[in-house]
């Protein structure tokens, strides 16, 4: 369901952050983090693996046995395994995290609990996120240009990569084109009511911000923020992240919040 009016979301200086894990995180036996890692760039345009590192020891203090799953799938000619290592992301993991290439997992598909989607009644994604006990989505802030309009990426944006390429690539098979029809910000709608409304925390990655100089979200220009932003809602983290980002709040979050879902 789309997020209350007023959801308690947390602000910190990127020096001082100190991650606090959602209710659903506490004893959990399985928790899936979704990492904006898509590409072979460092920050801004992923996430910090000092970010994500925080993330990690604050679910594990949460839940000491739990098997962290950390899901990503790529947008880029360079292999899952390739990008994983020169981000850094093993350093991270401890002996009860696994490093998952989404776009190798077993897949379901998901209803939209939207009563009207804009284009998809169903998006398929992987099975995991049905089965474990909490979801985590951790994005970078950024600022690409699609057909002349800006689009803000942040937590919601990131679910992006976890949707299959082999189902969703148009022109290029390292991208999924068929989810940027009619437009990204309409999609996302439905993006919420497929996997969105799943997710129990949201955290986005605004030491800086990431300012495309077109459509490409792996080339452009860092504007240092200084922040950390994060909360139990994707929405309310999304919106709390564009003003403190200087941007104006993304429409689509306020039309999803906006929708009637079943």
């Amino acid at each position: 369901m789309p997020a209350p009016a007023i959801v308690p979301v947390t602000a910190t200086p990127t020096a001082d952050f100190v991650y606090i894990p959602p209710p659903a995180a506490i004893n959990a036996q399985t928790i899936l983090v979704k990492p904006n890692l898509g590409y072979p760039v460092g920050p801004p345009v992923t996430v910090s693996m000092a970010g994500l590192g925080q993330v990690l020891t604050g679910l594990r203090q949460a839940s000491p046995q739990a098997e962290i799953l950390i899901v990503e799938g790529v947008c880029s000619k360079v292999s899952f395994a390739d990008i994983m290592g020169k981000l850094g992301v093993y350093d991270l993991l401890d002996k009860g995290m696994q490093l998952l290439d989404a776009d190798t997992l077993e897949l379901m598909e998901y209803p939209n609990r939207a009563m009207t989607p804009v284009r998809f009644k169903t998006l398929w994604a992987p099975k995991l996120l049905q089965t474990v006990d909490c979801r985590i989505s951790v994005g970078a802030f950024k600022k690409t240009n699609l057909k002349g309009r800006s689009l803000i990426s942040a937590s919601l944006k990131n679910l992006y990569g976890l949707f299959p390429r082999t189902k969703y690539k148009a022109r290029s098979n390292h991208s999924r084109g068929q989810l940027h029809r009619p437009s990204v910000p309409e999609v996302l709608q439905d993006v919420y009511g497929t996997i969105g409304h799943l997710f129990d925390g949201a955290v986005v990655d605004c030491d800086q911000k990431f300012i495309s100089r077109d459509w490409r979200p792996d080339v452009g220009d860092s504007v240092p923020i200084g922040q950390v932003i994060f909360g139990n809602s994707l929405l309310a983290v999304d919106e709390r992240a564009c003003e403190i980002g200087k941007e104006e709040i993304a429409s689509y979050l306020q039309l999803i919040q906006q929708l009637r879902f079943l």
